[in-house]
C-alpha cells in the first residue's frame, strides 16, 4: 500500500522541515541547501519564500507561536464554552493537544532546544508565549473560571513554564509515569491531576482553626 501524497504547499514543507532540522540540529548548524533537500525544493525557492534563513527562523517561530495560540484559545473558548477545569472537559484537551501536536511534532523539541540555549532568539520566543499566556489568563478570569491574582505576570509564567515543561520533559516524563503525557490516554490521566491541583490546590483541606482534617 503506497504512502499518501504530501498536500502541503512548498512553503509548508520548507517552513516544516526547517522546524524539524532547527529542532535535531540547532539552526546554526543547518543551512539553507540542508532545507531545500529536505523539503525536495531548490535553495533559490527557500530563499523566494523566506528570503534568508533568519526570515525562515521566523517562520518557523511564528509557526510555533501560532500553534500554542490555538491551543490556548481553544482551552480558554468563547464565552459561555464551559470550564476548561472541569473534569468533564478532560477528552475536550486531549483532542485539543493531539490535534496541534500530533505524534511526531518537531515543535516539543524545538522549544527545549530554543529556549534552554538561550541567545536573544531564545528570548524573543519566550516572551511571545508569555504574552500568549496573559492573554489566555485574561481571557478566563474576564469569564469567571480563574483570577489573575496579585501578580498576573507571575500567574501567567507560572501557567506558562508547567505547560513547557510538558513538552520538553516530554520523553523523560514518559519513562517515569509509563505513558505519552501528550498522547490521549497521557493527557487524560496527566490533566486529570493538572485540573486537580488548579482547582482545589495541593494543601490538605484544614478545617477553620487550620488543623489538618
Amino acid at each position: 500500500m503506497g504512502s499518501l501524497p504530501d498536500d502541503r504547499t512548498a512553503r509548508a514543507r520548507i517552513r516544516d522541515e526547517a522546524l524539524r532540522l532547527f529542532a535535531d540540529h540547532g539552526p546554526d548548524a543547518v543551512t539553507v541547501r540542508d532545507i531545500a533537500t529536505a523539503a525536495g525544493v531548490s535553495p533559490a525557492l527557500v530563499v523566494r519564500h523566506y528570503g534568508s534563513k533568519d526570515g525562515l527562523r521566523d517562520a518557523v517561530d511564528d509557526h510555533v507561536a501560532q500553534v500554542f495560540e490555538v491551543m490556548l484559545d481553544q482551552v480558554s473558548g468563547p464565552p459561555g464554552a464551559g470550564d476548561p477545569f472541569d473534569p468533564a472537559a478532560l477528552p475536550g484537551l486531549a483532542e485539543i493537544v493531539a490535534d496541534q501536536l500530533p505524534a511526531g511534532s518537531a515543535i516539543p523539541a524545538y522549544l527545549g532546544r530554543m529556549l534552554v540555549a538561550g541567545g536573544p532568539v531564545g528570548s524573543a520566543l519566550f516572551e511571545r508565549l508569555h504574552q500568549l499566556s496573559r492573554r489566555t489568563l485574561a481571557a478566563l478570569a474576564d469569564a469567571g473560571l480563574a483570577t489573575e491574582g496579585a501578580a498576573p505576570d507571575v500567574r501567567a509564567a507560572f501557567l506558562l513554564v508547567n505547560d513547557l515543561a510538558v513538552l520538553i520533559l516530554r520523553a523523560r516524563l514518559t519513562d517515569v509515569l509509563g505513558t505519552d503525557p501528550l498522547s490521549a490516554p497521557g493527557m487524560r490521566r496527566w490533566a486529570g491531576e493538572v485540573l486537580a491541583v488548579y482547582g482545589g490546590g495541593l494543601r490538605t483541606p484544614t478545617n477553620p482553626r487550620g488543623d489538618p482534617r
